[in-house]
């Protein structure tokens, strides 16, 4: 469903907003849409952060009166929420569940860890949100179908669910924060770990110091895959009818 499809819902505020629609065209002869907002605000945010979702900015970039922007989403917000869902749409887009679950749970996980990191600056801002979108409802009825394949259903089912789902935008909102950083201190945030480590007081810290070149050299481990990893193996393991 697009994002006009949704505004035209008659529950909710769709219905209001699409009576006040005209055909609005854009400085640049572009005629307005949800879809056309949605883009240009994703630009935005992944060119100067959250500070740049603002009606103005957005205004100014789309070449429209800032109140014009009202006449698609109800507010702000509404906009955000869609982004979110964007992200969550890119992240299952042409995934189809196989025969192994477990295989199927760590790969619909790097999907949606990937899809934010990609857009990291937007990841740290709608990481923590429900969308009440489309997307949002198919990959939780993946995920809950992939857990009943595993033999998991009613309270115990929600329960992994909203594990395996914090779990993964956990990583991604940590991850893409390192990411939104100015290279400058990303770099300098890898030059302190391999200075504290190579420094470290051996009768003070003497795991530290014997694994030094270990915890150097993995600087930049994908901690991410060895954490989705154990979780479902640990759900393997718990698992009515087995790890197959």
């Amino acid at each position: 469903m697009t994002a006009a499809e949704r505004q035209a819902q008659p529950n909710g505020n769709g219905r209001v907003i699409g009576e006040r629609r005209r055909r609005t065209a854009t400085k640049t002869g572009l005629v307005l849409s949800c879809d056309l907002i949605a883009d240009t605000a994703l630009r935005l945010i992944g060119e100067h952060g959250g500070e740049a979702l603002s009606v103005r900015r957005l205004g100014a970039a789309l070449g429209a009166s800032p109140t014009a922007i009202y006449r698609y989403y109800a507010t702000m917000d509404d906009l955000l929420l869609e982004l979110a869902d964007r992200l969550i749409g890119i992240g299952i887009e042409g995934f189809e569940p196989g025969t192994d679950w477990q295989a199927d749970l760590i790969e619909l996980a790097r999907r949606g860890r990937r899809a934010y990191l990609d857009h990291p600056r937007l990841a740290l801002l709608v990481a923590s949100r429900t969308t009440g979108r489309a997307n949002e409802a198919r990959v939780i009825e993946l995920i809950l179908s992939i857990l009943h394949r595993a033999g998991f259903d009613g309270d115990e089912a929600v329960r992994l669910y909203r594990t395996y789902g914090d779990l993964m935008l956990a990583f991604a909102a940590t991850d893409s924060g390192f990411l939104a950083l100015p290279e400058e201190l990303r770099e300098a945030d890898r030059a302190r770990w391999a200075a504290n480590h190579a420094n470290v007081d051996p009768e003070t810290h003497p795991r530290m110091a014997a694994l030094t070149p270990q915890l150097i050299a993995n600087a930049d481990i994908e901690s991410f895959e060895s954490a989705i990893e154990l979780f479902v193996a640990a759900l393997a393991a718990r698992s009515p009818r087995g790890a197959g």
